[in-house]
């Protein structure tokens, strides 16, 4: 759209210290971690932050309000935008906030939806990419050839600032991926990621557990992505969303809590008819929605015999220790799976 723009530095130990030393000790991960990437980013010219905005009942709903405060009382002179839902705020609230956005760029009217097709095509490639990388790295007969072929992909996007060259790279991995070779007559170990939607999908945050996993030569599913976060919000107020999700986690969780508890427990109950090994729960100290989730998660692995492993990670956790209860988790899934071959 030709407005300018500055993305903060890749999520590393620096932005999560600069944010820690400003935020309240006992708020989330995800908000720590952002306050690091507004630090960085001003330092790098940002005057504007565009957030997308929740009106609760997780904390994430009041992000906005505590962050301006808090880099207001630092001395930066921000403006804040803020897109929440149409509905919360009201149609013309919405719309005025995206024009503040909008009046910035210089194109026109047909030029600006172009932009806006570019980058939902531009989603929608780099999610598959991702998908397909960690659920047939269980099968690859050249180990870790996936997990190149994925990282290689991310750091050409990254290092281009041009959209269509950005879309063509993706384009080609797209296809690149699918010309791995693989075993289809390997069963590996299958595991689904669950949780808080920032915690599985942004890795500094969750220690790089994709890559730890596809180390172990591991099948991984997730249904989190940006990609469901865009179509579950266009398609809620039909109420068409994630009907899946939605129906399987009614004998659980018929109702929304908040953040996306509901999904969670929707997803472990899927990922136990679909015949996954097992499941990994991610989600940030604190978070109310997840810790009500991790409690019914409980009562699924009992009931369906389905092993449910929680990780629960903030600023202190060790990565040793976190490994270790990883593979540890990935013994137990390889000895439940031999004794029910002894079995049969």
């Amino acid at each position: 759209m030709g407005i300018d723009y500055v993305i903060p530095p890749i999520n590393s130990n620096e932005a999560l210290e600069i944010g820690t030393l400003y935020s309240p000790e006992e708020i989330c991960l995800p908000f720590k971690i952002m306050m690091g990437n507004y630090i960085q980013s001003i330092k790098n010219g940002a005057d504007t932050i565009a957030l997308i905005g929740s009106n609760g009942p997780c904390r994430f709903g009041e992000y906005c309000e505590l962050q301006k405060d808090i880099l207001s009382n630092l001395g930066y002179d921000l403006d804040f935008i803020v897109l929440e839902k149409p509905k919360e705020i009201g149609k013309e609230a919405f719309k005025n906030r995206v024009n503040k956005i909008s009046r910035q760029s210089p194109k026109s009217k047909m030029e600006k939806w172009k932009a806006l097709g570019k980058t939902l095509i531009a989603i929608r490639l780099i999610e598959n990419i991702e998908k397909k990388a960690l659920f047939r790295c269980g099968y690859e007969i050249n180990k870790g050839e996936h997990k190149e072929i994925l990282n290689a992909c991310k750091n050409e996007v990254i290092q281009t600032n041009n959209p269509d060259r950005a879309l063509n790279i993706l384009k080609f991995y797209n296809q690149k991926i699918n010309k791995i070779p693989i075993d289809k007559t390997k069963n590996p170990i299958t595991i689904t990621i669950i949780g808080e939607i920032y915690t599985v999908i942004e890795p500094f945050s969750n220690l790089y557990i994709q890559n730890k996993l596809m180390d172990y030569g591991i099948s991984i599913k997730k249904s989190l992505s940006i990609d469901w976060w865009l179509m579950d919000a266009v398609l809620r107020p039909i109420k068409l969303n994630s009907i899946r999700i939605r129906r399987a986690s009614r004998e659980y969780l018929p109702y929304y809590i908040g953040g996306h508890g509901r999904e969670c427990v929707g997803e472990a109950l899927l990922a136990s008819k679909e015949k996954s090994d097992g499941a990994i729960q991610l989600f940030p100290m604190g978070c109310m929605p997840e810790i009500v989730s991790k409690v019914i998660l409980q009562s699924i692995s009992k009931d369906k015999d389905f092993p449910i492993m929680t990780l629960i990670i903030d600023e202190m956790t060790g990565e040793a220790g976190f490994i270790t209860r990883v593979e540890a988790f990935f013994d137990l899934l390889e000895r439940r799976r031999e004794y029910a071959l002894s079995r049969s």
